[in-house]
């Protein structure tokens, strides 16, 4: 029982040492905001399943926070290169909240978008502002849990169904998005349909990854993989994905 209740007690110290180390990171980007040259919004009000806001984690619930604490982290060393501070969108998506933002993320949501976000969202994206969308495959949100397609099809993109690709592993071919190849994770995904191909699977090298441009200066990047975006360096035996360095050149296109 003494193990037992030292366990406990560690675990709990655990998950209350990384939520701190998570608030260490928003007071970094609070002051970084002071002089911050774009912003990023990530959209965390639609059932997304990995990304969080911190400000909203209990510590006590812990499960979530390390992996929440190493996300903003990474997100947020890219961001900060690129002299942007990162935000949250906790509630439905506006114009106004949407006003103050140069790049909108969405990754892997789970519910819908109501027929006023999806006219703010696309009317953004038209108007000059930049979308990154990231789907899975139907194990993590299904098409028919959220309108995401709503979302991009006005700009002639559209997700699929699952892939058929089972292996592990891809890459990114030289476009103005990505100008060097990098090796980037995969593993299932969905089919992303129209834009421009820059990320493929190593198996069939089938696209995963598109991009577009709108008018004279919106920008849409759909992908239909989620490993990247998570920063999964490593995955089944291999070590080396380009992580970081992927979304540094997206979100550095997506913003310039």
């Amino acid at each position: 029982m003494k193990n037992q209740r030292n366990t406990a007690e560690t675990r709990r110290m655990c998950w209350k040492i990384a939520f701190m180390m998570v608030m260490s990171i928003l007071s970094s980007s609070r002051l970084m905001s002071q002089s911050a040259k774009y912003t990023i919004l990530v959209d965390v009000a639609h059932g997304q399943k990995f990304y969080n806001n911190p400000n909203k984690l209990n510590p006590s619930a812990g499960s979530d926070a390390p992996r929440v604490e190493y996300l903003v982290g990474q997100l947020g060393k890219n961001a900060g290169s690129l002299g942007a501070q990162i935000g949250f969108l906790n509630e439905a998506i506006t114009p106004a909240q949407l006003a103050k933002c140069d790049l909108l993320f969405i990754h892997i949501p789970s519910s819908t978008y109501s027929a006023a976000e999806v006219k703010t969202i696309t009317e953004y994206v038209s108007k000059g502002g930049s979308l990154f969308l990231v789907m899975e495959e139907d194990y993590w949100s299904t098409l028919k849990q959220t309108n995401t397609n709503d979302l991009i099809r006005p700009f002639g993109i559209q997700f699929g169904e699952n892939s058929t690709d089972s292996l592990s592993g891809g890459f990114t071919k030289p476009t103005p998005v990505i100008k060097s190849p990098l090796k980037i994770t995969y593993h299932g995904g969905r089919v992303v349909q129209g834009g421009t191909p820059f990320c493929f699977n190593s198996q069939t090298k089938k696209p995963f990854g598109v991009f577009t441009t709108v008018g004279n200066r919106g920008k849409v990047i759909a992908m239909g993989d989620g490993m990247t975006p998570l920063y999964m360096t490593s995955w089944n035996g291999v070590d080396d994905y380009q992580c970081s360095e992927f979304m540094g050149a997206v979100l550095g296109w997506l913003l310039e």
